[in-house]
């Protein structure tokens, strides 16, 4: 599953480009350019995906649609992407299928945090997954 999001991207009277989500309307930012505008979008779905994480709201699924598909950081990608793939399995159940503590557990899910590649290899076999890693241009 990839954890990019569709983008509305509306060219104003102005020349200011404005990007609204769809899926989270409390996420709006804007740009001179097209550039600047899909980079401030990927800062500003960063930052409501880690707040919606921290209040404990729910975080939709991806839909791929949509011209413009954005993507936040990758360390909030990968704490939205184990939160999805752990579904009602407890911290506690992956800590101890990890062999590590539930606070350390716990911190793979932290949009904050970044885990190492041999942690979210581990992760992701732990949950009967794989990971696969992919460089977009």
């Amino acid at each position: 599953m990839k954890i990019m999001y569709p983008a509305n991207i509306v060219k104003g009277e102005d020349g200011i480009y404005t990007v609204t989500f769809p899926d989270f309307p409390e996420a709006v930012t804007d740009g001179a350019t097209l550039e600047e505008a899909l980079h401030n979008a990927s800062e500003a779905l960063t930052l409501t995906l880690e707040g919606r994480m921290e209040e404990g709201m729910e975080i939709p699924s991806p839909k791929e649609r949509g011209r413009h598909l954005v993507a936040p950081a990758a360390r909030v990608q990968s704490a939205v992407l184990l939160k999805m793939a752990r579904g009602k399995r407890t911290v506690a159940e992956i800590a101890r299928a990890l062999g590590t503590s539930w606070p350390a557990a716990q911190k793979l899910e932290d949009p904050r945090h970044s885990p190492t590649l041999k942690q979210l290899e581990k992760a992701a076999a732990a949950m009967g997954k794989k990971l696969l890693i992919e460089i977009e241009g």
